[in-house]
């Protein structure tokens, strides 16, 4: 069955991956990919064409997901323009949107998902990144833009079990289910779960992963649907933080050692997530839609790590802590969603609120070696080092030992959030469209430091508008030109909330500003492209360093420009083809961290015929600097070629292959810090076995 789509379907949709699906999948799939999950939570939480979106915006649906053989965030990302990696710590997904590094700008069904893990993809119908702020959907952080995951709900009058299983040449394996049932001509309950055993090219790496996630559907009448799902979360992982830089970059000679303690550096997580959601027609004209979401999560993250490097000695100084955080986070959110005219003018307007209370108590221990009394020992460089279970010899030849006894900090946040928005999509005529809204915050937040040597509680409350505006030109129904400008903050809490002690009570968010136009042109029911030029600026308050009871403004400035071509050359020739340029700096003129002047990827893939296809693509970064100092080591630029091809072994039933760096590469993606940059895979390959009963 060969699938005609549109094209922003065909955008989306890498490979034949639904070949068991039927005419209503496909319909469905249309829709979902000119709409951005209409009928969903999504991101723009009206059913705007994505060509009608003033933004610039990507999406990866479960299919292309399942077809590239992806796993997580990280691999996402690889091929979308405007972002690239972070490491992370070893611990998290850590995006970079647009020279904007963030852990937190994540949201599961448009609700916040802000603590700090590597987020699973098995019940995900689909990933959307939009770039640039966007505080007035999502409130404070988006501040270089957003990755939303949209959940799979259950399917009234539908019954499949779909499973994937995966191994790759490391060591790892996957397995996971998708099963949904009929409960009731009005109701339906599927079942998604996985288990996912990791391994990778570093020495003592281990870790497993496992997700559950049922999800009801209830048809209550023809205008009032409810979603509601709960998914455990039990997650834990080896952590590695990379390896240090000499003479401004990586040193290549140590790509297999591991600088930590194999017993010491983990993460584990376990998370219990309840969602609810109520959708309602009033009528033809008017939609509303409620949500709660609750997620209760349970952190560990204990690590050792290099913090220094003496390349004369051939020593490393190793640093090292362990963190625990437990959080509550509870969302209620509502929005209508209206459409009427003032005469010729056309309207869509979304008016909603949220509330969100989030507790969460952190705390940090430091180690203490028995050698120095201190956090740190230097130790010579090895393989394996000479430090395992908080027990090893240092440089000088001595046994040492190291407790992690030292309280760095203890926490105990409350935060209340309140906020409400409008916006209004105007249809000025057929040819112009305005977008006009503002959003407000109350962002209420008090943090108890527990230390004993502390003892006290501060507070600060911040009331903040965050408006945007969006012009779209359509010369044609294929075309839009659009211009738009959009503001976000973020609180000087930061994105986990840790402490407001000194300075941080008495200053302001940081601001955010973007300015971007743009191009979006279906070149005809196969083939798109889209084409952004932005500027995005930061402005913050520090204090004056000739004058304490002073502020001064402290500002950095992204520019640069993104091209996005996607679609199918012929019937059986797919083509994604991404590029990004940026130029970022602070307000000494010192070019930003993580910031690579040129990113670019290209994937292809070709249907040899009905059961046999094959892909190849390509993903290039360009050199960026570890660290915004003038004096920082830079990632060398790197390309990674990956390939994949597929084999039809019945309608039900598809063999693939998908191998990640083919010309085995030696490149660093990405780092934390100066001593501590990751070493990227080299090539191996994922088998899948993918059916459907």
């Amino acid at each position: 069955m060969k699938f005609k789509l549109t094209s922003i379907a065909a955008a989306i949709i890498l490979s034949p991956a639904t070949f068991a699906a039927d005419m209503e999948d496909i319909e469905r799939l249309t829709v979902k990919g000119k709409y951005l999950s209409v009928n969903q939570s999504n991101s723009i939480k009206s059913p705007t064409p994505i060509i009608d979106v003033p933004q610039s915006l990507s999406i990866i649906t479960a299919e292309e997901i399942t077809a590239r053989g992806i796993t997580s965030i990280g691999q996402i990302i690889d091929y979308a323009p405007g972002v690239n990696t972070s490491q992370g710590e070893g611990h998290r997904d850590s995006v970079v949107f647009r020279g904007v590094r963030s852990t937190a700008d994540f949201y599961l069904d448009g609700n916040r998902d802000d603590v700090q893990y590597y987020r699973a993809l098995y019940n995900v119908e689909q990933v959307e990144i939009l770039r640039g702020p966007n505080a007035l959907l999502f409130g404070r952080g988006g501040t270089g833009g957003i990755l939303n995951r949209v959940s799979k709900k259950a399917k009234t009058s539908d019954k499949f079990v779909n499973y994937n299983v995966s191994a790759n040449t490391f060591g790892a394996y996957n397995l996971q289910l998708d099963t949904n049932v009929d409960t009731g001509d009005k109701s339906a309950l599927r079942i998604n779960a996985m288990y996912e055993s990791l391994d990778n090219h570093r020495d003592f790496f281990y870790g497993d992963r496992y997700g559950f996630n049922p999800t009801a559907r209830f048809e209550l009448s023809d205008d009032t649907i409810v979603d509601v799902s709960y998914e455990y979360i039990d997650h834990e992982r080896f952590i590695d933080r990379g390896v240090p830089t000499a003479n401004g970059e990586p040193v290549e000679a140590f790509e297999e050692v591991v600088f930590g303690d194999p017993d010491n550096n983990y993460q584990t997580l376990g998370a219990d997530v309840f969602r609810a959601n109520v959708e309602h027609t009033f009528s033809d004209n008017l939609k509303g839609n409620f949500n709660a979401f609750y997620g209760d999560y349970d952190k560990v993250y204990s690590n050792f790590y290099a913090a220094g490097y003496n390349a004369e000695t051939e020593q490393v100084t190793l640093d090292g802590y362990v963190d625990t955080t437990q959080r509550e986070n509870m969302i209620l959110s509502s929005n209508l969603v209206g459409e009427f005219e003032t005469g010729s003018i056309g309207h869509t307007v979304i008016f909603g609120g949220e509330v969100i209370n989030t507790k969460s108590n952190q705390d940090r221990y430091n180690p203490v070696f028995d050698s120095t009394d201190g956090d740190r020992e230097t130790f010579n460089i090895s393989r394996p080092l000479s430090f395992r279970g908080l027990t090893g010899t240092n440089a000088e030849g001595v046994t040492v030992t190291a407790d992690f006894s030292d309280l760095n900090d203890d926490t105990h946040v409350d935060l209340d959030v309140y906020s409400f928005y409008v916006q209004d999509e105007i249809a000025l005529s057929d040819n112009f469209d305005l977008v006009l809204g503002a959003r407000f915050d109350s962002f209420d937040i008090e943090v108890f430091n527990a230390d004993p040597e502390v003892l006290e509680t501060r507070s600060r409350k911040d009331e903040e508008v965050s408006p945007r505006a969006g012009l779209v030109y359509k010369p044609q129904k294929n075309i839009s030109i659009y211009a738009s400008y959009s503001e976000s903050f973020l609180p000087r809490s930061g994105e986990q909330y840790a402490n407001i002690n000194g300075d941080a009570n008495a200053l302001d968010p940081d601001t955010f500003t973007n300015q971007e136009i743009g191009i979006k042109w279906d070149f005809n029911d196969s083939m798109s492209f889209t084409a952004a030029i932005f500027e995005n600026e930061q402005t913050s308050l520090d204090n004056d360093p000739n004058d304490p009871e002073s502020f001064v403004e402290v500002d950095s400035d992204v520019s640069g420009f993104e091209l996005q071509l996607q679609g199918y050359i012929t019937d059986k020739w797919y083509i994604t083809a991404n590029y990004s340029n940026l130029d970022g700096e602070n307000a000494s003129g010192v070019e930003l961290r993580e910031l690579p002047e040129n990113t670019m990827s290209v994937l292809t893939t070709y249907e040899v015929n009905e059961v046999f296809g094959f892909g190849i693509g390509a993903t290039y970064q360009d050199e960026s600097k570890v660290s915004t100092s003038a004096s920082s080591p830079v990632l060398p630029s790197y390309t990674r070629v990956d390939a994949s091809a597929y084999y039809t072994l019945s309608d039900k039933m598809r063999l693939q292959l998908n191998v990640e760096n083919l010309t085995d590469t030696l490149y660093f993606p990405n780092a934390h810090s100066t001593h501590q940059v990751t070493v990227g895979a080299p090539i191996n390959a994922r088998l899948s076995l993918i059916g459907s009963f």
